[in-house]
């Protein structure tokens, strides 16, 4: 790299120019788009060397557990940089979603040493951390020594790095004071409404303002001629049916999951709030939703999104924005609205999927493996997934600003950016923190499965539902 060169990265690394007139700059010196790529790489790897000792563990190496997923792919396409920065390597095993949280119970389970970090959801460290699997990482964020002075962990998005930290005690606040961070958010899902602008067009309809409204425009989408059912939601017999589109129109009207009495943790899905909604929800999958929608889960849902099967769905945004592109068959056809279910509430309240990276309290190679999470965590990374991968939703506010990033997705994905700020600002976990979350969250998913066949009214399965899990709460100890 030229002397030129390198004063034109590093002002633009300090925030002195933009991307858009450093690119200009560079070609100003005879340097394309694909050299400019490779010598703003090499620039922001010897930056980052100079700032900050990245070659204290030159040689070792670390082996991860990854879910077959977009932001997996991102990480793996950019490892080389990583390599260069430390001189570590990095190994690696991937496992597709259906068993891959089976694979990182039994790793952890057993104490085994083969993985020295892997990707998990926040609400599974309620289990990972009070069990003493993973590591608090707070002790390397606040370690100057072993974090780099860049890392910015302050530019991580409140909502979800307090989703990340939990004290451990049931019941208590994601975030408080007495939390430990047992994850790194990585990516996140916030859930909204992603809908097929060629059939809104042609029945002539408009995204619906409400969960009421929603009710009503599923079901006139499904009784027209545009053979398509009128909304994709989960419905499978897991924690994963509750989380997406369920439980944010829930944490809209106003319902808990659980509320804390002297203490003690008490079931609180039947609440008037919580029935009210339900009905609804209930209503709209009898009306408008998949005939096997008990067999739903995320996959189907964005499958039927993306290949003209259903109008709209109540999922993670970035769900639809998958179903938007590749060889999907209404790729470009897709749009995105944010939703706020209860009416007259002020804004959107989406529950939030986060995914993130964990440290395993028995690899070998802790110090190491800080080093790779806060790279794999850190604005640099973020920016190349955002910029050249489908590294979507960043978890870092100025990933959200930057120039690049935001044309690219206004251009190929209109509407999304928008739905994303009007959402964003309430998105965050609302369940309940607590080391039961998983069988409360399948019963509860097994309750909507009855509720829709009409073996139980809404009412009385709600009421049998917080039944259950109060006695289940108590035989744990916890109610």
């Amino acid at each position: 790299m030229t002397t030129k060169q390198k004063d034109t990265i590093d002002r633009f690394l300090k925030g002195g120019m933009s991307r858009r007139e450093m690119i200009e700059r560079l070609g100003r010196m005879g340097i394309g788009a694909a050299a400019g790529a490779y010598i703003l790489n090499q620039g922001m790897t010897e930056a980052l060397a100079q700032e900050f000792n990245w070659k204290a563990h030159e040689g070792k190496t670390i082996n991860l557990l990854l879910n077959k997923h977009p932001y997996a792919d991102a990480m793996i396409a950019n490892l080389e940089n990583f390599k260069s920065l430390t001189g570590m390597n990095v190994t690696y095993d991937v496992f597709p979603e259906d068993v891959y949280f089976d694979k990182v119970a039994a790793a952890l389970s057993s104490r085994s040493s083969q993985y020295d970090a892997f990707m998990t959801g926040a609400y599974q460290v309620w289990q990972y951390g009070p069990a003493g699997w993973v590591e608090d990482l707070n002790e390397y964020i606040q370690d100057s020594d072993q974090t780099a002075p860049n890392y910015a962990w302050d530019d991580m998005l409140e909502g979800i790095r307090k989703s990340t930290a939990w004290s451990g005690v049931p019941g208590a606040e994601l975030g408080g004071e007495d939390s430990k961070q047992w994850a790194l958010p990585w990516g996140f899902e916030l859930n909204s409404i992603s809908y097929n602008r060629r059939i809104f067009d042609q029945l002539k309809v408009e995204p619906a303002k409400d969960l009421p409204e929603l009710v009503e425009l599923a079901k006139k989408i499904t009784d027209s001629d545009a053979g398509v059912y009128g909304i994709g939601v989960r419905g499978s017999r897991s924690w994963a049916t509750i989380h997406p589109g369920y439980l944010s129109a829930f944490a809209n009207y106003g319902a808990k999951d659980l509320t804390v009495q002297d203490g003690m943790l008490k079931a609180a899905m039947n609440s008037p709030e919580a029935k009210e909604m339900t009905a609804l929800w209930v209503k709209m999958i009898q009306e408008s939703g998949p005939k096997n929608w008990a067999t739903y889960t995320w996959y189907q849902v964005g499958t039927d999104l993306g290949a003209g099967a259903s109008a709209m769905i109540y999922d993670a945004d970035i769900l639809g924005y998958f179903m938007n592109g590749g060889d999907n068959k209404e790729a470009g056809n897709l749009a995105y609205s944010a939703f706020t279910p209860k009416p007259g509430a002020e804004a959107p309240t989406p529950n939030v999927w986060i995914w993130s990276l964990a440290m395993s309290t028995f690899g070998g190679q802790k110090d190491a493996t800080w080093y790779f999470m806060q790279w794999a965590s850190g604005t640099d990374h973020a920016l190349f997934g955002a910029r050249k991968m489908d590294f979507v939703n960043p978890v870092r506010q100025s990933v959200w600003k930057d120039e690049e990033f935001r044309s690219r997705i206004a251009k190929s994905y209109p509407g999304y950016i928008e739905q994303f700020e009007a959402s964003s600002p309430g998105s965050k976990i609302y369940f309940t923190p607590q080391p039961l979350f998983q069988t409360v969250t399948t019963d509860w998913a097994a309750a909507l499965q009855k509720m829709v066949a009409n073996e139980i009214p809404v009412d009385e399965g709600l009421d049998e539902l917080a039944g259950n899990i109060d006695r289940q709460l108590k035989a744990a100890g916890l109610g």
